[in-house]
């Protein structure tokens, strides 16, 4: 039996909080939120997890030591533009002994920095340097939550670390894969979301399963030029944290990046857009960092930049949708 402490109490955190303590292990869990810990301490049902029910033995606390200091591994699961702040309160409570892992997908914007590059450059500093290990792939919370079939991936440049994760994190229905490629998998993570926007905005435009999948392989295509342009192994991007998150992300009722672009491609505003949906949408936090990648490697990434349009300049759906139609380029590996 390990001890887990889960900073984040979001339907991701709550889902693997869930598998966890089923699994066995014994958890904690931290929000900032005294009255969102109360809520779920007392009623044991998230309100975005409708039907599962939290195990008795969690503990919720707004106490970050608390729940960092009794654990073997830390799991950051805050929405990406929250990494930061949370690793800036977490690194005073955090041990060189401990795993940190990261479930969180995205990219800072400025420092270009992947989640787990994130928690290195706040850990460093301050000479901590726990392992670290980014958890990615096609993994739904609400699926997770009630015990569905699903696959993920355990990064790590630390194969110990990676391994000690899949072990704790493996059950008979959440099968825990290995891979080296950290920032491969993390940049997966993070840019899948836009492409999922960019088909969800093809639905809401009204076309159909052509242009969706036109929009993911040629999606996929993106961001495997830029992966491998910053040193990412190629097979990745095929693999569980590549294709695999792509295809439920961007194909999922319960895709929040999916809904978003749909109500984009229906004419609704970004900020009605947010609105409406009710949760974190990671694509649209994950725009600004794309765009300087695209611009720092030199790279043209037509359905990325057609999307930020959409989302950041106003454009019209239709008239991008129509600009990537008429991309001059036409041998299929460019």
């Amino acid at each position: 039996m390990a001890k887990v402490g889960i900073l984040g109490t979001g339907t991701w955190g709550t889902a693997l909080g869930t598998l966890l303590s089923t699994n066995g292990h014994n958890v904690r869990m931290w929000s900032p939120v005294p009255g969102e810990i109360e809520n779920l301490d007392k009623k044991r049902v998230h309100p975005n997890l409708p039907g599962t029910q939290i195990p008795r033995n969690i503990v919720f606390s707004s106490d970050i030591q608390s729940v960092i200091s009794s654990a073997e591994v830390v799991v950051f699961a805050v929405p990406s533009v929250f990494m930061r702040p949370t690793a800036e309160q977490a690194v005073h409570f955090i041990e060189n002994s401990q795993t940190v892992v990261t479930v969180v997908k995205g990219i800072e914007s400025g420092t270009l920095f992947t989640m787990s590059e994130i928690l290195e450059d706040v850990f460093i500093p301050e000479r901590k340097r726990p392992a670290i290990v980014a958890l990615s792939g096609p993994t739904h919370a609400e699926e997770v939550a009630v015990c569905l079939p699903t696959a993920i991936v355990a990064a790590s440049g630390n194969p110990i670390a990676a391994e000690q994760v899949r072990n704790i994190f493996s059950t008979n229905y959440f099968k825990v894969y290995v891979n080296g490629d950290t920032r491969g998998c993390e940049l997966c993570g993070a840019l899948k979301n836009i492409i999922a926007l960019a088909c969800g905005i093809s639905s809401g435009l009204g076309y159909g399963d052509n242009a969706k999948a036109a929009i993911m392989v040629r999606g996929l295509a993106e961001i495997t030029a830029l992966g491998t342009r910053m040193g990412c192994t190629e097979q990745t991007f095929a693999g569980l944290a590549g294709i695999g998150d792509l295809i439920v992300t961007a194909t999922s009722e319960h895709s929040r990046n999916n809904r978003a672009g749909r109500l984009l491609g229906q004419g609704i505003a970004p900020a009605d857009v947010l609105s409406k949906v009710g949760m974190v949408v990671e694509g649209i936090n994950a725009l600004p960092a794309a765009m300087q990648l695209m611009e720092k490697f030199g790279m043209e990434l037509p359905i990325i930049r057609a999307v930020n349009a959409v989302v950041n300049r106003g454009a019209h759906p239709r008239d991008v949708i129509q600009s990537i139609m008429q991309d001059p380029r036409k041998l299929e590996r460019s």
